[in-house]
């Protein structure tokens, strides 16, 4: 298992449109993917267990990683965290 920190960066902090970024890459993994926020845990196979989190800017969160290729997947993940979601593009 690997463990990485992730500080969310987006203004609007994790809402449904980046919650459901996140899952789709999550879901994809064959491993396990666990997050945990101030508020609790979940398992990244829900965009409402997600959002649910409450993660605005500023959060800090772990992200623990197990099965193949764990650590780049779980930098893969802590980038995907801290990015700045702008909707729509500009």
């Amino acid at each position: 298992m690997v463990e990485v920190k992730a500080v969310i960066q987006n203004e609007a902090g994790i809402h449904c449109r980046p919650s459901a970024i996140l899952v789709r890459e999550g879901s994809s993994y064959a491993g396990e993917i666990l997050v945990t926020a101030p508020s609790g845990t979940c398992d990244l196979t829900s965009a409402l267990e997600c959002i649910m989190l409450g993660m605005e800017k500023d959060t800090e969160i772990t992200i623990q990683v197990s099965g193949p290729d764990e650590e780049a997947y779980a930098r893969k993940l802590a980038e995907l965290f801290e990015t700045h979601f702008d909707f729509p593009p500009q």
